[in-house]
């Protein structure tokens, strides 16, 4: 029974896109079975072992997987297992584009699944088989497998087996240029894809997002190809954050229980809210592609496509090639990124990881020690300032110069910058010019997951204006170096510059701040509700394994440990209109097709249109100084946007690294 629930728990995270979790479900199953001596159970819990593999990148662990399966399964003389374990293989080969071999897997499979009028597993074996011959150049036998699963996933209702094969069909006439016909496909893949939608909860349309990404991607590449510039941009929005936008009309609407789907915008409603916003916004695609390092296969960004939609409705489009930085850096832009957010930082560089799965987004992982997820002391990140500068300068020439000259002038007009996959790790303000100039010298920025997301942020700025006006009712609570609660690890270290930012914010508001014993979980959590603005100085962490076990650190009590969790303040009803993580990464978390998943998807998902969140191991001392900068000018001119590049612009004059005064970002509305 433990065996059934463990591997039945792998199948569920593999489905959800948790690949690690996954992982260790099956690994505990594959121990339970091996000790029982059960074959039979040994053979499958391989075969989704390898699966996890393969997702994960790790090929030689997945080959030994599979061998074994098939080992098994031919001494049990279990053809459906055999056949299972080939198909598997099949796959591997394929990514390490043995095509030869992999057909001959798949070949097999398919002779056992048509022996044993296995319906399913023939389909699944024509596709993967179709696949491979497309890879093969063989394009007429690839369509001809192809067709013949669209036509079994037809009949027997296979409603993603159908879409995926669709997809691939729509490669077969992209490859040979006939683009018209590539992007019937796609639509048909999209249409397909979107009935899936209704009735999955919030985590299952995340891994649908991901799952689907490529098919968006490859739509987008169909359309442009044909210069279809305007239909792009739709679909680029389409195929990013709707589950979050779904998931914020169902909290902020009327009646929650008659939301169901919300159509993706038009451009006639992107060019609507980009009116509405008084913004430049700058919407970014990266479109990948596999590519090979040593004896793994990666997907990774080898075009940006970057749009800019400016406030009296223009569209315009610019396109970026990223093969130029692999060849010069040996990396992809996300590890490029991730390597800047180090700071030449030997430890971090030292711990810092790229996890790439087949599907889905890169993630940066930091497999550092205790401190890596706290506020730091008065001292250097012990930067290297010409290697980081550099490193700025290039994703300023990546990122911005393609679009320099449609971004205004007027360095009090905003800029939105809408990211996509690992540009949320970007740190926008601080990338800098060829002549040394950062980017919020010159603009007003702000960041938000998808274009649609801030029409809903409006909305709820302004229902929260109504019924919880600041100033009248309304309630500033701020919380600084609260008593720190225990990892398994040891205890997290004092905040005293916490302590004494949350002194001086509450001087500015006329409030008495929560610091120490009294800033206990319980009691924060109550005053929260009925706060119009929050401020929480204390230490973060993300964790992108479970996003929603992300954490704001707090005084324990009672029964609860202290660690307030993304998940918990999923669950909140919140009617602050500004919410501010004065912590470590409280910006991170799990990068998905539909955004970031983790503290900050969490607030806006409570009901708060405006956050303030970091990006990186935030300095104690320089933090103190930009968070009362801000709430100064935001006070005089009541524009968080505003408030927060003076605050930026203040702050660099005493401390001039970035990594001192950059890792903030504004997400959702600037007023």
């Amino acid at each position: 029974m433990a065996k059934v629930l463990l591997s039945g728990l792998g199948n569920l995270y593999h489905d959800l896109g948790q690949y690690s979790q996954a992982q260790e479900y099956y690994q505990e199953s594959l121990m339970i079975v091996r000790d029982l001596d059960n074959k039979p159970g040994e053979g499958d819990i391989l075969i989704g072992l390898g699966n996890v593999y393969v997702s994960l990148g790790d090929y030689p662990q997945a080959e030994q997987s599979y061998e074994q399966s098939l080992q098994i399964k031919r001494e049990l003389g279990d053809r459906p297992g055999q056949g299972n374990a080939l198909v598997g293989l099949g796959i591997l080969y394929s990514y390490l584009e043995d095509y030869a071999k992999a057909r001959e897997y798949l070949e097999e499979s398919l002779t056992i699944k048509q022996s044993l009028g296995d319906q399913v597993g023939e389909a699944n074996s024509l596709h993967n088989l179709g696949v491979v011959v497309v890879l093969l150049k063989d394009y007429p036998n690839a369509e001809q497998f192809l067709r013949k699963a669209l036509v079994i996933y037809q009949n027997i209702g296979d409603k993603v087996g159908e879409a995926s094969v669709l997809h691939n069909l729509s490669n077969i006439y992209q490859i040979q240029g006939d683009y018209n016909q590539a992007e019937e496909f796609l639509w048909a893949a999209i249409a397909i894809n979107e009935q899936l939608r209704p009735g999955l909860t919030d985590p299952q349309k995340i891994s649908l997002v991901d799952q689907q990404a490529v098919t968006y991607e490859m739509l987008q590449s169909v359309l442009l190809a044909q210069n279809k510039i305007e239909p792009a941009l739709e679909v680029s929005e389409r195929g990013r954050a709707r589950a979050f936008v779904e998931l914020l009309a169902q909290r902020f609407a009327e009646t929650p229980e008659s939301i169901v789907t919300v159509a993706p915008p038009n451009l006639a409603q992107i060019r609507k809210i980009a009116a509405e916003q008084n913004a430049t916004i700058v919407q970014y695609s990266q479109i990948r592609q596999g590519f090979t390092v040593g004896d793994k296969k990666y997907l990774e960004g080898s075009e940006l496509y970057i749009w800019v939609i400016e406030p009296t409705g223009k569209i315009s489009f610019r396109l970026t090639n990223l093969d130029s930085l692999l060849a010069q850096e040996k990396a992809g832009l996300v590890q490029f990124i991730a390597n800047t957010l180090c700071f030449e930082n030997y430890s971090c560089l030292r711990n810092i990881r790229v996890r790439q799965s087949r599907r889905g987004s890169p993630e940066v992982i930091r497999e550092g020690d205790l401190e890596a997820n706290q506020r730091t002391e008065p001292k250097s990140p012990n930067s290297a300032e010409g290697t980081v500068s550099g490193q700025f300068r290039k994703l300023h020439e990546i990122l911005i110069e393609p679009i320099a000259d449609l971004l205004p002038s007027n360095p009090n007009e905003r800029v939105i910058f809408v990211p996509h996959d690992s540009l949320f790790l970007v740190p926008f303000p601080a990338l800098q010019d060829a002549s040394g100039k950062y980017l919020i010298e010159k603009h007003t920025i702000l960041t938000s997951p998808s274009i649609q997301v801030l029409e809903f942020t409006r909305d709820r700025l302004s229902q929260v204006r109504m019924t919880h006006p600041l100033g009248k009712t309304g309630e500033v609570l701020v919380v600084g170096n609260p008593i720190m609660p225990v990892l398994e690890s040891g205890q997290l270290r004092p905040l005293p510059g916490s302590e004494q930012e949350a002194q001086n914010i509450g001087k500015l508001w006329n409030v008495s701040p929560v610091i120490g014993e009294a800033a206990t979980k319980s009691r924060v959590v109550q005053q929260m509700q009925s706060s119009q603005i929050i401020h929480l100085a204390t230490h973060g962490s993300f964790d992108s394994n479970v996003p929603l076990e992300s954490w704001v650190a707090l005084t324990p009590s009672g029964t609860d440990n202290g660690f307030l969790t993304a998940g918990e303040i999923f669950g909140l009803n919140l009617n602050a209109e500004l919410v501010v993580l004065s912590a470590c990464n409280t910006g991170r978390g799990k990068i998905t097709g539909d955004g970031v998943v983790g503290l900050s998807r969490s607030f806006i998902s409570a009901g708060v249109p405006s956050l303030l969140v970091s990006l990186w191991e935030v300095p104690d001392y320089a933090t103190a100084l930009l968070m009362q900068e801000f709430y100064q000018v935001f006070q005089e001119n009541g524009d968080k946007a505003q408030a927060l590049r003076q605050a930026m612009l203040t702050t660099m004059q005493q401390y001039p690294d970035p990594f001192e005064w950059a890792a903030f970002t504004l997400m959702g509305e600037a007023e």
